[in-house]
Formats: C-alpha cells, sequence, structure tokens
C-alpha cells in the first residue's frame, strides 16, 4: 500500500444559518445519536460485503464487443447475477424507463440472491417532471430499494460551468428539484443521497442538505471525487458523513501535467486514500451504510486546476488551497505513472475492467472487514 496523503489540507468554512445541524440531522434519521456511540462494529456488520456501483461497469454495461468472457450487461438483472458471481454483497443500479412489472422482477432476484439493492435515480427538474420521479421511486421500493443515489448538476464543475453566475443558477435549481423530490420520498420512506459528484464543494454540498432539512435527504459519500475541487480527501468525509446514506467506494492516484494534475481511480489500498479510516468513520456514523465500489476503468481526468478557466466559478476558495494540492500530487507519484487503456484492445479493455474490480473486492475482504 502506498503512503497515505497527511490530512494537512485547510479545513472546509462552515456557514451560519438557521438550518438543521449534523446532531439535528441524525437524529431525525433511524440510527440517531445511537451511531455516535456504538462502542464496536455490530455483529451484521462483521458479515458485510462490498457492493458493486454500476458505473464500475462503464465498459462491460451494454457493451458492443462480441466476448465469450465478458457478455454485456443489458440490464439491472444482468449485472445483479453478476456481482453474486463473484462475491460482491450487493449492487447500485440505474432506474429510469422501469415498468413495474421488471421491478418486481429485480426484486424477486434481490431476494433470491440475497444481495443489498440501490438505485440511481434523477430528481424532478420542475413541477411537470414529479410524476415522472415519483413512479421512479415506486419501482425501486417494488424492487425492495431503501437508499437512492443522485447527482443535482449537468456534468463536472470546471468543464461545464463557465461563470459564477451560472454555478449558482445550478445551485438554485438544485435546492428546488430536492424540495420537489422531498414529499415522495417521505411518502415512500426512502432515502436519497446527493453525491458529490466532481460538482459540489463539501461545505456547499452540506448547506444544501440542511436547507432541504428532512431526514430523507443526506448524502452518497463518493471517497475521492473531491479532490478534483482541491480538497482534502478526509476533510470531505469528516464534513459529510453525518449526512451520509451510501457510499462510493474508490481510492485515487494522482500525477503532474501542464496544466495542473492527472486524476485516476486505481484498485483499493493502491493509492492515497486512507480506506480503513475512511470506512471506520463511515460505520461510527452510520453503522447500517453499504459499501459500494466505483471502480471506473479509464484514462486519467484533466484536472486543470492552474488554468484561469478552471477558476470561474471557485470565488473565495484561496489560492492556498492550490499550492497544497500541488504539492500534495508532488509527494504521491504513481509508480510507473497512472494506468491507461486507450492504448488496449477492446477485450483487453473489458478484462482489465474485470481485473480490476476483482481486486478490489479481496482488498475490501482482507483489509476493510468487508467479508
Amino acid at each position: 500500500m502506498r503512503d497515505k496523503q497527511e490530512a494537512s489540507w485547510p479545513s472546509s468554512h462552515k456557514q451560519p444559518g438557521r438550518q438543521m445541524d449534523r446532531r439535528d440531522f441524525l437524529q431525525k434519521t433511524t440510527l440517531g445519536v445511537m451511531a455516535l456511540s456504538l462502542p464496536e462494529i455490530p455483529a451484521f456488520l462483521k458479515d458485510a460485503r462490498m457492493g458493486i456501483v454500476v458505473h464500475s461497469y462503464g465498459l462491460r454495461w451494454n457493451s458492443k464487443v462480441e466476448s465469450q468472457k465478458y457478455a454485456p450487461f443489458t440490464n439491472a438483472m444482468d449485472l445483479m447475477e453478476h456481482c453474486h458471481q463473484i462475491g460482491a454483497g450487493g449492487a447500485q443500479v440505474v432506474v429510469k424507463d422501469w415498468t413495474s412489472d421488471f421491478a418486481k422482477k429485480v426484486g424477486s432476484l434481490r431476494e433470491k440472491l440475497g444481495l443489498y439493492l440501490e438505485g440511481s435515480i434523477g430528481v424532478p427538474n420542475n413541477a411537470a417532471d414529479v410524476p415522472r420521479f415519483a413512479q421512479e421511486v415506486k419501482n425501486c421500493k417494488e424492487a425492495g430499494m431503501q437508499v437512492l443515489r443522485t447527482v443535482c448538476s449537468g456534468g463536472r464543475r470546471y468543464e461545464t460551468y463557465h461563470s459564477a453566475e451560472a454555478f449558482q443558477q445550478l445551485q438554485k435549481n438544485a435546492l428546488v428539484s430536492l424540495q420537489l423530490a422531498e414529499p415522495v420520498l417521505r411518502k415512500h420512506k426512502m432515502k436519497l443521497g446527493v453525491e458529490n459528484h466532481k460538482d459540489w464543494r463539501a461545505p456547499e454540498l452540506e448547506r444544501m442538505v440542511k436547507q432541504v432539512n428532512s431526514e430523507w435527504v443526506g448524502v452518497t459519500l463518493d471517497f475521492g471525487n473531491s479532490i478534483s475541487l482541491l480538497e482534502d480527501p478526509m476533510e470531505v468525509i469528516q464534513t459529510l458523513v453525518p449526512y451520509a446514506f451510501s457510499t462510493h467506494v474508490k481510492d485515487m492516484a494522482v500525477e503532474e501535467y501542464r496544466d495542473g494534475f492527472l486524476l485516476s481511480e486505481v484498485p483499493l489500498g493502491k493509492g492515497i486514500l486512507d480506506l480503513p479510516a475512511i470506512v471506520s468513520l463511515c460505520r461510527k456514523h452510520n453503522p447500517k451504510m453499504t459499501f459500494s465500489l466505483e471502480m471506473i476503468t479509464r484514462d486519467p481526468l484533466e484536472i486543470p486546476c492552474v488554468k484561469k478557466e478552471y477558476w470561474e466559478t471557485f470565488a473565495g476558495v484561496p489560492g492556498s488551497e492550490l499550492a497544497r494540492a500541488l504539492r500534495m500530487v508532488r509527494e504521491h507519484k504513481y509508480e510507473n505513472g497512472l494506468p491507461r487503456i486507450s492504448q488496449l484492445s477492446p477485450e483487453e479493455k473489458l478484462a482489465a475492467e474485470e481485473n480490476n474490480i476483482l481486486a478490489c473486492l479481496e482488498y475490501s475482504r482482507n483489509a476493510l472487514g468487508l467479508k
């Protein structure tokens, strides 16, 4: 395992106001303050297993490659069957355009295989979109889900939004969407986690969850995305974990490039994140937390943080955070360079994806106690 990054980046500034604080939020959930005082990992979690986010299979999902060994997954049931075969404990799947009959079939398979199941769902864009959202939530419930994940932006912050005004409008729209979603979630007793998806810095997402002020709206906590926004990953975890319903588990590696740094998901235990500490903190705050692997096999992402355009939506973020981020990059060189797959054949890419996922599951069993 590579050296772990020291938690030395600047602390997130907390927002004043009348919103619900973290303890109030926890008291409103089913776990409440009990989650903060458990002396040890509860017995039911000792047999917990890592699940898999559908995006881990971005290459194999609806793949057009004719492969005997890596047949494509065409729907949620294909993915669930495979997760069971490789020893995963559950799956997070996209729920869109499902019929009620298909939702029931998914639910029957989930029960047969003994998997947990979570949905990835789009929040309503406006009032006219609420019936669509309500039907999808109903389908999720029919399939036996209790936790959903969503995003509230159209893409990566530094690529999609090119002015402070554009990002502020996104924030306003996202809040409206969550407020429209909340009565539906409350009716069906379904929890919805908003992912920190290379869009919200942790204090921004925390503030939005507080504004919604509902036990049914929280966070899907991605372990590594916020590095792209120059945030310290451990401080992101500490800020958002009190609101987290679910996770995207990953490890990250970095590399310098001309306009900033490159960022890659790498097999668990090979990157810069202190995964045992993060998992322990998640369990402390929510003993029923699920851990879902998002190991995306792809070429590194460019984080152009030294270009002027990157900073158009980051008013108030001090340059010292950039300096510390770049120092972190220089101190954590990935052995032999970050993995790249664009030069591989289609079959080799599918093999790399599967091997990465299997390696992550092995690490989760041996190092994280997710048996």
